[in-house]
Order: C-alpha cells, then structure tokens, then sequence
C-alpha cells in the first residue's frame, strides 16, 4: 500500500483506509477505557460489602473473646492488630488515587456520580511521579516500602506458629513484589510492570483492586481466626461445666440458689444430671436457655464443694461432664461495715477505736498486728495509738475452716493532732468590754475534732498596739499585761498571740492567735 507509484485515486483510498484505522482504534481505546472503569466500580463496590462483613466477622470474634477468653482471646486481639494495619494501608493507597486524581485533574460528574472513565487516558501522571529513567523516584520508594511494610507487619502479627503457615503462602501470593518478567522475557519491577506507561484510569482501577486484595487479606484473617477456634469450640468434649451462683456466699441456713451452664448456654439438652450425689429431675432443672437450676440446703460456715455430672448424647455415645465448683457460707450479719474510702486516719498520740473482723470467721481465729495496736477487751474491738512515722499499716490474718490462711492489710495515715483555735469569752475575734478582757480566761480549743481531749493554756503573750507585747503564764492576764490593757484606746485591737497549752497525752501546737477590738 505505502510501494511503489500510486495513482491519485490510490492515495486517497490509502489515506481513507488510515483515517478508518485510527478511529477504530479511537473507539476501542475508549471502549477499553470505559472498561476499565465499570471494573473499578465492582471493586469499589465490593470493598464496601466486604469492609462491612470484616467488621461483623471483629465484632463477632470480641464477643466470643469476651465469653470464652481461654479459646478466643488471643485470635481476637490477632484480629484487631490486623484490622487496625489493614485500615492504614488501605487509607495510605486512598491517599495516591486522591492524588492522581487531582494530578490529572479528573472529578466525579455530578448527574452520573462517576468518574469520566473514557477521559482518563494520560499515561504521563504516575509516570513522573513514581518513575525516572530506570529507577523508581521518592514517591516510588516510599509506595514500595509502603506495601512491603503492610506485608511485614500482617507477617509479625501471625508470628511463626504453624496453623498459620497456609495463610501466610496465600498472603505473600496475593502481595508478591517480586520481579515480573514481561512480553520480551525481561524481568522488570513489580511497580514499573504494574503502573508504568498504563492510562490513568487502569492506574487507579488497579491501586481500587489492591484495596479489595487488603480487605480480602482482612476477611481471611478474621475467617482463619475464627476457624482456628472454631473446631474446639462446638465440641462439647471441649466445655467445662461452670456454676453461677445467685450470690457468691450464703448465710448459714440458708438454701444454694444457683445454675449450672456448659459453656455459653449451650442448647444442647443433657440425658442425665447430678448433683451432690442426687439425680436431678431434667424436666423441672432445665431451663429454655440449657442452664440447669440447682436448688439445695446450703452446709455450716466456711467453704463447700459441689459435685455432679452433666451427661450428653454425642455421637451415639454418652459423654460425661464433671461439675465442678464451691461455695461459701457466712454468718448472718447483725452490724454493718461502713467505711470512707479515702478517709482512713488515725491521730498522733490519742486512743484511736477500731473494730477489726474478717468476714466468715470469727473473733477467735482472726489477729490484728500493728505499731501501736492492742486489743480493747470486747470481741473485734481493738485501739490504735500512733507514735512516729506518717503511716501505720494494720495487718489481719484469719485462719478458715479447712485450716488454710487468709490475709489482708490496710494502711493509716497518721495525722498530728490539729492546730487548737485561741478564745476568750468563747470568741477568736470580735468586740468585747475592756473589763471582760481584763477576767477573762484565755483557752486552746478543739474544733470538729472527734476526740474528747482537754486542753490546759499554760501561757501566751498580750500585744497591745504602741506598747511592748507582755509574756503571761497561766491563762489570765497578769499585772503587766493588765496594765498594758488600761493604757489602750478605746476601739484598739488587741492580740493574745503564741498560745500555748498542754493535753494529758501528745503535743499540742500553739493555738491561732486571738484578736479582740475593746468596746469601752
């Protein structure tokens, strides 16, 4: 067609032939190109629908963790590790679509709600972004680390435990950034293979499919947990029979109240059950849910064991299920223990009452041992005197009826006596008649303090203003002082400052300072 000599008419046949050609291959291109984005449609599609299934697959695994933490636990918290990466790197690819959406300046039509699919054919956005001649750029660099860094981590949540082994192949399978060889059996890059010289919308469409590849990753993880546990836990061989009681003690005389569960409530309805010896009638015991009531007279004071067997039908044959567990009874209570937490106190020097027991065992087989600590005669009463130091620690041991040991402690802070308020004619400050300072008696009070503990002033000293202050022993006034007060004016003020007084035990500090104005 292109040799040789050819007539006028030739050429343009020619040239028409070209032209036909290339808007064949116009059409296929945008055919290709619309293509290309009904496909990234599915994918996002499904990414949607499986991001919702991986987050009831999580949820259901919590649960499972919540009701059987020995089998689900550690697949669970497994789980949440690979969510939590699987989000970021999902994001983190979210993050390059946006961009070269915005490189290449595309944006979702507003009627339709897609992307203009047969526009998006320029090849040049990645290309300059991620490639220079036949290196990767920054931006290349960091979206291989990015994937290799996403492999590596679902790689060290799994660990080397080797139930896991299978799904490891199928990962590193689906996530291979190996070499690629290509149509002229030359291996290239794993990135230049993929995203190289493609139009825009294939780029994306293929970041869209990667993410459906993580959340695929995601949902056989969350399956392969599941399925991990999943063998153990519909067996009732691997159930244990769990007792829950309606309280966790009981008062002597009374009656157990309670039920017995295999595992989580099992629908599985028993041939036969005993309990403590006794055959239980199956038809009043068990309940919609599969718990079975138990209904007995309660032992004396301490702790008891309950016995029984659960039987069921399993595979044609009866499979027996111990029961096993105990229960505590406690006297019944004639007084409460009401305590502050954040108040636990005691006083420097005075006698401090306590009452000390341990619940369930009486007097006689508990002890109590601290600085300053003794007994007060009457059964669980017992006085604290502190002396030195800023706590004190009251330490209880009891001994049960099996003949084993109990303990606990709790620790005092140790406070000094406060700081007494100074007073005369029952005022710290106010107005009084100069006659009525003159009598009167100076004393050191306790105020909203708890304890019954006198007070004795043994001196102080008188201020009066413009004259020397006066030191005065005892708690009245003496001639000088006396004197002092006679040359005040009317309306002064005067102080009876550094206080001090004695008590029949601890120190007492010196008293705040008491300030009168004279009325006459």
């Amino acid at each position: 067609m292109a040799g040789g000599k050819a007539s006028a008419r030739q050429k343009m046949i020619n040239l028409m032939y070209l032209v036909f050609i290339a808007m064949m291959a116009m059409n296929m291109s945008k055919e290709v190109l619309s293509a290309f984005g009904l496909m990234e449609t599915k994918f996002a599609n499904a990414n949607n629908d499986t991001a919702d299934r991986n987050g009831a697959l999580l949820a259901d695994l919590e649960t499972k963790a919540e009701e059987k933490p020995e089998e689900f636990m550690v697949p669970a918290a497994k789980a949440k590790q690979i969510s939590v990466v699987s989000e970021k790197f999902y994001n983190y690819i979210e993050t390059l679509k946006n961009d070269l959406l915005k490189q290449g300046k595309y944006s979702i039509d507003p009627e339709t709600g897609k992307l203009p699919f047969e526009a998006m054919d320029k090849t040049d956005i990645l290309d300059e972004a991620w490639f220079t001649g036949d290196r990767l750029t920054k931006k290349g660099d960091e979206v291989m680390a990015k994937i290799n860094g996403y492999k590596s981590e679902v790689k060290e949540i799994l660990g080397t435990d080797v139930k896991y082994s299978k799904a490891l192949n199928s990962f590193e399978e689906l996530f291979n950034t190996n070499k690629v060889e290509n149509k002229d059996k030359k291996k290239i890059d794993w990135l230049n293979y993929h995203f190289q010289g493609f139009p825009a919308i294939a780029s994306y469409t293929k970041m869209t499919a990667m993410q459906n590849d993580v959340k695929v990753t995601e949902a056989n993880m969350m399956n392969l947990f599941l399925g991990n546990t999943l063998s153990e836990a519909v067996s009732l061989n691997k159930y244990q029979a769990i007792i829950l009681a309606d309280k966790s003690a009981f008062f002597a005389g009374e009656k157990f109240q309670g039920k017995v569960v295999i595992g989580k409530y099992a629908k599985v309805p028993p041939t036969k059950l005993e309990v403590q010896g006794k055959e239980i009638d199956l038809s009043q015991a068990i309940d919609s849910t599969g718990a079975a009531t138990l209904d007995f007279n309660v032992g004396n004071v301490g702790e008891h064991d309950i016995k029984g067997k659960f039987t069921f039908l399993e595979d044609g044959k009866p499979l027996e299920i111990d029961i096993k567990g105990n229960y505590v009874v406690v006297p019944r209570p004639n007084s409460a223990t009401i305590s502050a937490d954040k108040m636990n106190v005691v006083y420097r020097g005075v006698t401090n009452p306590m009452t000390i027991s341990f619940a369930g065992v009486p007097d006689n087989k508990v002890s109590a041992s601290g600085a300053g600590l003794s007994k007060a005669g009457k059964a669980g009463k017992y006085n604290m005197i502190p002396t030195s130091g800023r706590e004190v620690t009251i330490n209880v041991s009891a001994t049960l009826d099996d003949g084993s040991k109990a303990s606990d402690k709790a620790v005092f802070r140790i406070k000094d006596i406060p700081k007494p308020s100074g007073q005369i004619a029952g005022l710290s400050t106010g107005k009084l008649p100069r006659n009525n300072v003159e009598i009167g008696t100076v004393k050191a009070v306790l105020e909203d303090f708890d304890f019954d503990l006198p007070l004795t002033v043994t001196g102080f000293k008188f201020k009066v203003p413009g004259q020397p202050s006066v030191t005065v022993s005892g708690n009245k006034l003496n001639g000088s002082a006396k004197g002092a007060l006679r040359k005040a004016k009317r309306g002064a003020t005067v102080q009876f400052i550094d206080i001090k007084s004695r008590s029949n035990g601890p120190k007492i500090k010196p008293a705040t300072p008491i300030v009168i104005e004279l009325a006459n």
